[in-house]
């Protein structure tokens, strides 16, 4: 659980990196030695101009390159060389990823991304083996499982958290970026809900690994720590209760949420009525206020002046300071200021431990510019439909509300949105419906290879026999498994075979989001053909798949708006 690799950082003013180049009139960055030399630095050789009132120290004289003269050529200014353009555009990119990412740092996860590479080496990773996914897709929906814990690291926290903890799962949040991003939800898991903790293996500093036993029927926060678990475990609970895989992880513990308020100076809540929490120490009028330090962390941690005093209640708030540091992080005032983004980018990555798939600067910065092209209005945050455990006549724990709970898990599972889409889902059912419509070709033309994907064994041979025998689909044949599982059955067919896909669909009970256009492949006679993949939503031969995926009935809010704590 603790760090496997860490950098050392650098006690040094980020806002001090940031230096007036003559040449140009603009600011440049100029990192340390510590650090690898950004494009955004200036050009190779230049020296920082002096400060005014002194001279400047804190930035060391650049390396020359071998065979370089010791003095300036004539016609250079002070030896320095012209300033290209390609740093202003690297300082642009800076800018956009500063404010991308920052708000799932706080108790409930994550990081801030940036071009930088000297930052890199805050960060810590963690090998989670086959736990999730081994890269980042640009191009594909992706879930990380953002954690918060509650181990007593970091000056000033002794007093939270469980004493002699090595880190539980205090605070969890799923979240799922959509593949069009257009939307992504915010799914919190109650640290009491009961689960079933898999068996999990653990890698251990030695490099060793080891079996760590699961368990049944226990609390969901003890699928982290103890035991020696680790957040591959943490995500492998998740799958085994919701079916929901976690690509990556990102976690963090108590001093995230103050570092992080800190640097961009502040977050604004909203309470109902004033609060004086004993336990918490928080102490807050009625109304809205600013929040930062250890007083954002009492905010995030209080459950007795809220709700029910519980922790379903506590979540709920922690999903409107989060909406609320999203918006921070996204205000121009915190993305055009060099100062407040350097600082947020020491204290978001020295807070921050992730998978080694996603622990390198170019990984994280695809990540931060992704979830940027993610509107606030439609990052929907909820949490996982629950009922209190009925074997419990003192109420502490959770069980799943199985009214609820596997239709959301199956929109999550099916990149369905909780939030209204309107304009992009309009064209995608409008492109998806135009597949449907045309000729048909008559079925005995349908040429077709039939993969097993993820359906029940035996399903693509039944399918088979279906078709040939009761469509007249004679010219299929059965190609055997899928490379991969899929969710959702599909249909690829090439160029001119939009009518033979049209039929297919029609017998199958497809929907045009099944049909994909792309290329043919060549069945046993030679011949070009199309394919069909039998998903996990596959229910048999003869049995239509166009009935549409439900939708959870569950509350929600978007990080768009500003609601008050209750």
């Amino acid at each position: 659980m603790d760090a496997q690799r860490r950098g050392r950082g650098e006690q040094i003013d980020p806002a001090d990196q940031w230096v007036l180049n003559p040449d140009t009139g603009e600011y440049e960055l100029r990192l340390t030695p510590s650090g690898t030399q950004s494009p955004a630095s200036g050009a190779r050789g230049s020296t920082p101009p002096p400060r005014a009132g002194g001279t400047r120290t804190d930035v060391p004289p650049q390396r020359r390159r071998r065979g370089a003269p010791q003095e300036p050529p004539p016609g250079r200014r002070g030896g320095r060389r012209p300033v290209q353009q390609k740093p202003k555009k690297a300082k642009k990119v800076l800018m956009w990823t500063g404010g991308t990412m920052a708000f799932v740092l706080v108790g409930v996860g994550g990081a801030g991304y940036f071009y930088l590479r000297h930052l890199e080496g805050n960060v810590t990773t963690t090998d989670i083996g086959s736990a999730g996914a081994s890269t980042f897709s640009k191009d594909e929906a992706f879930n990380i499982l953002i954690i918060g814990t509650d181990k007593r690291t970091g000056e000033g926290n002794e007093g939270y958290g469980d004493k002699g903890s090595s880190g539980h799962a205090d605070t969890t949040i799923l979240l799922h970026v959509a593949k069009d991003r257009s939307n992504a939800t915010a799914l919190s898991i109650p640290r009491d809900l009961i689960v079933n903790i898999p068996d999990c293996p653990t890698k251990l500093e030695d490099g060793s690994e080891k079996v760590v036993p699961g368990q049944q029927g226990v609390q969901f926060n003890r699928s982290l720590g103890e035991n020696g678990r680790d957040p591959g475990c943490t995500m492998r609970t998740v799958k085994e209760n919701t079916g929901i895989q976690a690509d990556h992880f990102m976690m963090a513990d108590f001093n995230a949420v103050k570092t992080l308020t800190t640097a961009v100076e502040g977050v604004d809540v909203c309470v109902e009525k004033p609060v004086n929490d004993k336990q918490s120490k928080l102490v807050l009028p009625a109304g809205p206020s600013k929040v930062e330090g250890e007083q954002a962390l009492a905010f995030v941690r209080t459950r007795k002046s809220f709700g029910n005093h519980g922790d379903l209640d506590r979540i709920k708030v922690q999903q409107q300071f989060l909406g609320s540091l999203m918006r921070k992080m996204s205000s121009g005032d915190t993305l055009t200021s060099p100062s407040k983004l350097l600082k947020l980018a020491e204290a978001a990555t020295k807070a921050l431990t992730v998978n080694e798939a996603i622990g390198n600067v170019g990984t994280l910065k695809d990540i931060a510019l992704e979830l940027k092209k993610v509107p606030t209005k439609n990052i929907a945050f909820t949490t996982v439909p629950v009922r209190d455990n009925p074997a419990e006549t003192v109420k502490v724990t959770v069980v799943l509300e199985e009214s609820k709970a596997p239709q959301l898990f199956d929109m999550i599972r099916n990149d369905v949105s909780l939030t209204e889409v309107k304009q992009q889902k309009k064209k995608v059912k409008d492109a998806e419906a135009a597949r449907l419509k045309g000729t048909k070709a008559p079925a005995a033309e349908v040429r077709v290879r039939i993969l097993n994907g993820g359906a029940d064994p035996g399903s693509a041979q039944k399918t088979l026999q279906y078709l040939q025998v009761e469509e007249g689909v004679t010219k299929s044949e059965n190609g055997g498994n899928a490379p991969a599982e899929l969710a959702r059955t599909t249909l690829e067919y090439g160029p001119g075979e939009a009518d033979q896909a049209r039929r297919l669909a029609a017998i199958m009970g497809l929907s045009g989001a099944a049909m994909k256009p792309g290329e043919s492949v060549k069945n046993a006679q030679g011949l070009p053909a199309m394919t069909l993949t039998l998903g996990k939503d596959f229910k048999g031969a003869g049995v239509k798949l166009d009935a549409p995926v439900e939708t959870a009935d569950v509350d929600k809010s978007t990080a768009d708006k500003v609601k008050c704590a209750s």
